[in-house]
């Protein structure tokens, strides 16, 4: 088995056509969007049938918002963003996953939400690996 695969678990099919993986974390997958409007992270927890925050246990709770604290420091560290997004919506993608995108002002869509703004960007190759060495180092 894979470092960090938990048993009988699957990443939903949007979620990995959407995102590249980074690394693992300890409860949580963490990936980053594949839009390079903005430095945009996920955070998966790697749990079956996890839909929401309280479908999880209550260590597995607070692991996670271990997780998606020191991921949303490291991401306003490596960005200098002025604001950090977190969100765990679930509307379309059922998956229990949390978005933790920096913003600034200025950027597509500011002040309004990422969704449903305009067309993705795709990263190209050394861009990405460029954010996700950042990110990296970040943490």
């Amino acid at each position: 088995m894979l470092p960090g695969l938990k048993a009988g678990f699957t990443l939903d099919t949007r979620l990995e056509a959407d995102s590249e993986q980074l690394m693992w974390l300890g409860l949580c997958e963490l990936r980053v969007m594949n839009d390079r409007r903005w430095p945009w992270l996920l955070l998966v927890p790697q749990r079956p049938g996890a839909e929401e925050i309280h479908d999880m246990t209550p260590l597995d709770q607070a692991m996670l918002t271990f997780e998606t604290n020191m991921v949303a420091q490291a991401l306003k560290k490596a960005t200098g963003c002025t604001k950090i997004n977190t969100g765990a919506l679930g509307n379309i993608v059922r998956q229990l996953h949390i978005h933790v995108i920096a913003r600034s002002e200025g950027d597509p869509g500011w002040p309004g939400p990422v969704w449903g703004h305009g067309l993705r960007e795709p990263y190209q190759r050394s861009d990405l690996r460029r954010f996700a060495e950042t990110i990296k180092a970040a943490l």
